[in-house]
């Protein structure tokens, strides 16, 4: 029998104002071994970025009632060790990139975004 230990299991809060792309995210992360919770607005992002036991969150830029830069940085005031991926379908003010610990285009997402999580969580160990 092969021990499963459900606390090795990396958990990655998925915050996005587009149910299509939440759902595309959740199976690509679980597809990869990933717990994933999932939040459909800025506000309840920050709720589950504060209160679970999130390793990294997925965040996308544009969203109704407060972009992705300013959810950023409400996490890392409250949560500076969270691991913070920006997302977007258009260009990104360079400010905005100041406060994530990476960034990847939507359109690049199914390629890039399982090994930027990976290279996020070796730099980290």
């Amino acid at each position: 029998m092969i021990p499963t230990d459900p606390t090795t299991k990396r958990i990655i809060l998925c915050i996005d104002d587009d149910e299509a792309i939440l759902s595309y995210e959740k199976a690509l992360l679980e597809r990869s071994g990933y717990a994933v919770l999932t939040a459909s607005s800025p506000q309840k992002g920050l709720r589950l970025a504060t209160t679970c036991n999130c390793d990294a969150v997925l965040l996308d830029y544009e969203m109704p009632g407060m972009n992705g830069d300013e959810v950023a940085l409400a996490i890392k005031r409250l949560r500076p060790e969270l691991l913070v991926i920006l997302l977007s379908g258009s260009d990104v003010p360079a400010h905005a990139l100041a406060s994530v610990d990476a960034f990847v285009p939507k359109l690049e997402a199914s390629r890039q975004l399982l090994p930027v999580i990976a290279e996020l969580y070796a730099q980290t160990n």
